[in-house]
């Protein structure tokens, strides 16, 4: 056995040249063996691409992804790649020891890893235990209200945001995030910059007051995950979607491309969406992203369906009155314009082939019927005379130019925009919608189109999904729950994250396995749910700063997501990536190391 002992010294000096693919042995500078650390193998030499069209591959033509391919050491503290043979580099990750990176693996090779200094340690933590202790001065209510507006793009205490700036400086992030779409309160700006500076700066003075992270469990050991990496650091993966065709069909939606992923070779094609001549950046939305270094969207790639009849791609542009079609086999658009809603969201089909989305502006849901070719929109009620009017106006507001068009006020309450987010269809063919800011659920029968809400005791139902029994889950994202709610009884039942102050964007229901998994934005992880059980796991992520917003199901259990943090260059490696996680039957009991448990 080749005897390599390595630590922060020698890593300092540089990367160590072994040979190729084999086993590590990891142990501590004690000599125990060290379980549950992440080994992250990629190739040195990435495939040459080509990027010619304002550095993006052109429309239709194919590129070769490098993957990257992270295991986890098992109880003896063993972790084996196969042979490969292109040279690859390796990166080894324990929680509170400094990172290891090797250039190429064969045989059997022992490493001994060296802790990180308290201050290393702790500012290596994830967001959200930094979050955790951002008080806001004891305003509870304020602290929801900023999370709500300021962490569905980004983590909000990475390293980046935790750095010191002046009021002046947080007011200019402020306004910067509102006019790409947050809607932080009006009267809130002033205090919520006093705050940040004055709380991140104590935390950063005394960093003894962030608690740890969950420590990583014993079933890692027994899942493989897969990254491809597409676009670059101006890019924003938004939603994606698993087709029957074996491929992964990724939305840019900053640059209106789809990239089509093949997981078995890592090559894709990227296919632009294409736009009206007279189309302007920003769309009916006006350029939002003006001051945002690079963008090509003109139609805002968003969320994406399958037809069950012929395989279509359904896409919501949400810069537009439209609803697309992407055919896969013949690899061209079709744009299906509305008569009437603003900002198409998320989308579902159901069994009868029609196609069901939110409108999240206007606060309907629209349905487009593929064999009459007509839209049916849906109006949920307001929750007031305000709200009505301001619903009502939206049309008029929407013909005034975007640089000259007025706002609703920003308030709390969020008054005018209810919100509808998430949206699924039942077995039973129930649709059911959930509106953000309302904090209740629409049902809506589509045989009589008979419309009911049902109001939600808690805050922030962003995205959900019906499992097989009907009943409907989503995720209170500034309450941290995950959440049942069962159509038969009425009762809702909540199910707390095994995460700390953890902002649930999305979620999704494996129906045949019995479990809920859930995206976690702010702690650099995936959650599984078992139904049955009600038992937690807690899936991290190879790289910090990820950001993911939809999980697709593969038929044989595998999960992907997309690291779709905004902007993607702050997350670790600087570009986008899909993600695969494989397999996914763990039958053994979790073995938390010692540690904290957050």
């Amino acid at each position: 056995m080749n005897k390599i002992q390595i630590g922060g010294l020698v890593m300092a000096m540089g990367w160590i040249a072994v040979s190729n693919a084999g086993t590590l042995l990891i142990s501590n500078e004690q000599g125990e063996v060290m379980p549950r650390v992440m080994v992250t193998q990629t190739p040195l030499n990435a495939p040459a691409l080509d990027l010619s069209d304002d550095g993006y591959a052109p429309h239709g033509v194919s590129n070769q992804s490098a993957p990257a391919v992270t295991r986890f050491s098992d109880s003896q503290g063993k972790v084996s790649f196969e042979d490969n043979a292109e040279p690859s580099h390796y990166r080894i990750r324990a929680q509170g020891y400094v990172d290891i990176n090797l250039t190429e693996l064969k045989g059997d090779v022992s490493v001994s890893m060296t802790p990180l200094s308290k201050s290393e340690l702790i500012a290596s933590y994830p967001s959200n235990v930094w979050l955790s202790q951002l008080t806001f001065g004891g305003d509870e209510a304020m602290k929801k209200h900023f999370q709500l507006n300021c962490a569905f793009c980004h983590q909000q205490a990475s390293p980046f945001m935790r750095n010191e700036r002046t009021l002046d400086q947080w007011q200019s992030v402020i306004d910067r995030m509102n006019g790409y779409g947050a809607r932080l309160a009006d009267a809130d700006h002033a205090d919520i910059a006093k705050h940040m500076q004055l709380e991140y700066r104590e935390l950063r003075e005394n960093p003894e007051r962030v608690p740890a992270p969950k420590r990583w469990e014993s079933h890692l050991s027994s899942i493989e995950m897969t990254e491809w990496p597409i676009g670059d650091g101006f890019s924003q993966m938004h939603d994606f979607i698993l087709h029957p065709n074996g491929y992964v069909y990724v939305g840019d939606n900053l640059h209106d491309r789809i990239y089509q992923v093949d997981p078995e070779t890592g090559e894709y094609t990227v296919y632009k969406v294409p736009h009206d001549e007279d189309a302007k950046p920003g769309g009916i939305l006006g350029n939002r992203f003006s001051t945002f270094g690079k963008t090509n969207n003109y139609m805002g790639v968003h969320s994406f369906a399958i037809s069950p009849k012929d395989g279509n791609i359904f896409i919501t542009p949400s810069m537009t009155q439209a609803l697309l079609e992407f055919d896969p086999e013949t690899k061209t658009f079709v744009k299906h314009s509305m008569p009437k809603g603003f900002y198409p969201h998320t989308i579902r089909t159901d069994a009868k082939d029609r196609v069901w989305f939110t409108l999240a502006l206007s606060s309907q849901v629209a349905m487009f019927d593929r064999t009459s070719g007509e839209f049916t929109v849906f109006d949920l009620p307001a929750r007031g005379v305000k709200e009505w009017l301001t619903l009502k106006m939206l049309p008029l507001l929407f013909m005034i130019d975007p640089e000259y068009r007025p706002l609703p006020e920003k308030t709390r309450e969020s008054i005018g925009l209810p919100m509808p987010y998430g949206i699924d269809v039942a077995p039973d063919g129930t649709v059911w919608a959930a509106r953000l800011n309302a904090n209740d659920l629409a049902r809506i029968d589509p045989d009589t189109g008979e419309v009911s809400m049902i109001d939600v005791p808690y805050n922030g139902p962003r995205r959900l999904r019906v499992d097989s029994d009907n009943k409907v889950w989503l995720v209170a994202f500034q309450d941290s729950l995950l959440v049942k709610y069962d159509p038969e009884t009425g009762e809702f039942s909540d199910y707390e994250l095994p995460v700390m102050n953890e902002l649930p964007y999305a979620l999704n229901i494996d129906r045949k396995r019995g479990r809920v998994w859930v995206n976690g934005n702010q702690s650099d992880t995936i959650l599984s749910f078992d139904i049955g059980s009600e038992k937690w796991q807690v899936y991290p992520m190879p790289r910090q700063r990820f950001f993911t917003r939809d999980i697709e199901v593969a038929e044989d259990g595998s999960i992907y997501t997309s690291n779709s943090h905004f902007p993607t260059w702050q997350t670790e490696g600087g570009v986008p990536t899909l993600l695969r996680i494989t397999p996914l039957e763990v039958p053994q009991e979790n073995e938390p190391a010692p540690g904290s448990d957050q």
